[in-house]
């Protein structure tokens, strides 16, 4: 069953009422003893990532009966959960705070993220900004759109460029494999820009509105970074499928994922990052 309009504006009030609760009061005001560090030490989370993922838990069987609801957090301390991902008839998956690296410093450039997923494939996605209080939302084999909280709304198309010198793209160089990263810096040569603003869901905001071309994952291609955005780039015109030419699921645990604003681009990305899908495991 697809998400219905009435669905989509309940689960985007959670996130909305989430963002108030727990996240935002926390913003620029958090206390030492909220910040911990999991698997190393730029992988962070805060009081606010793990209320906030409690509160929308709560609050989403309300609105999706049935649907297994899957949070990062949640994962992180009982990992044996990500199996349930692709498994489930529906599954929600949860990025409460997405950037938090960017959020403990101060930065406004985290974002939160809600994926609906029916077993391996997703089918909705919002990719929501709890400071400007605007969103990407797309449903699968609908266009995308950018909404705002007083009412506009605006369907949004990727980005048209043809030219690699004037070509964005956002390659998390720091936490790949240390042996590519010389390889990596070579690839990247020839873009106006290859960076990463350590945050998937703006990363996936710029590509579907057509403010930047292409995205690589991590090898690990968490779903709760990856699957609202495919959604989103696919539903503005894009590209996103595993650098090895496989279509996005949400259960595949390995592999890099290409998200880009054409086919033609993402050919060329695929083409120059290929040496990664050698050991994408």
């Amino acid at each position: 069953m697809h998400v219905t309009p009435q669905q989509e504006r309940d689960l985007i009030a959670i996130m909305q009422d989430a963002a108030r609760a727990e996240i935002l009061p926390r913003f620029r005001n958090l206390h030492a003893d909220e910040i911990s560090t999991k698997s190393h030490p730029g992988d962070l989370v805060t009081a606010a990532d793990i209320l906030s993922e409690r509160r929308m838990t709560a609050a989403i069987p309300a609105v999706m009966p049935g649907a297994v609801v899957l949070g990062e957090e949640a994962i992180s301390v009982d990992p044996i959960l990500r199996d349930q991902i692709g498994l489930a008839a529906t599954s929600v998956i949860l990025d409460p705070v997405d950037g938090t690296w960017n959020f403990t410093k101060g930065v406004a450039l985290f974002g939160m993220i809600l994926a609906v997923a029916h077993r391996e494939v997703p089918d909705f996605g919002v990719l929501f900004d709890p400071v400007a209080q605007d969103w990407v939302v797309a449903h699968a084999g609908q266009p995308t759109r950018f909404v705002t909280a007083d009412g506009f709304s605006q369907s949004v198309h990727t980005s048209d460029e043809r030219d690699p010198a004037k070509m964005t793209g956002f390659v998390p160089f720091e936490i790949m494999h240390r042996h590519h990263r010389q390889t990596v810096t070579a690839a990247m040569d020839g873009f106006a820009s290859a960076t990463a603003l350590r945050c998937s869901c703006h990363e996936y905001r710029m590509i579907a509105r057509g403010q930047a071309e292409f995205l690589i994952s991590h090898h690990k291609p968490n779903p709760w970074d990856h699957a609202a955005g495919v959604v989103a780039v696919k539903g503005a015109g894009g590209v996103a499928r595993f650098i090895d030419g496989e279509d996005y699921n949400v259960a595949r645990p390995h592999g890099y994922l290409v998200s880009a604003a054409s086919e033609e681009i993402w050919q060329m990305v695929a083409d120059r990052f290929r040496f990664l899908q050698a050991d994408a495991v």
